[in-house]
C-alpha cells in the first residue's frame, strides 16, 4: 500500500533517496542557522538592555517569530 501511495512498484530510487537526504540536511542547516540568529539576536537584546538602550527595545519593532519546530523525517 505504501509503495503505491509513493507512486512507483519496487526498490527504492537511488535518486529520490539522496534527494531526500540533501533536503534533511539543508532543513538541519537552515534550523541550526536559526538558532544561531535567535541566541545572536537574544545576545544583543540582554546587551541593550544593560546599556539601558531603549530606542532598541521599543514595542514597535518586536517581531513575533515563532519557535522552530523539528522537521518531518
Amino acid at each position: 500500500m505504501a509503495k503505491a501511495l509513493l507512486g512507483y512498484v519496487g526498490g527504492s530510487d537511488p535518486r529520490l533517496l539522496a534527494e531526500m537526504r540533501r533536503l534533511q540536511q539543508r532543513v538541519q542547516d537552515l534550523e541550526s542557522e536559526l538558532n544561531r540568529i535567535q541566541n545572536e539576536n537574544d545576545s544583543l537584546t540582554a546587551a541593550a538592555q544593560h546599556r539601558g538602550d531603549s530606542s532598541l527595545l521599543d514595542e514597535d519593532f518586536d517581531i513575533d517569530v515563532p519557535r522552530a519546530e523539528p522537521a518531518l523525517t
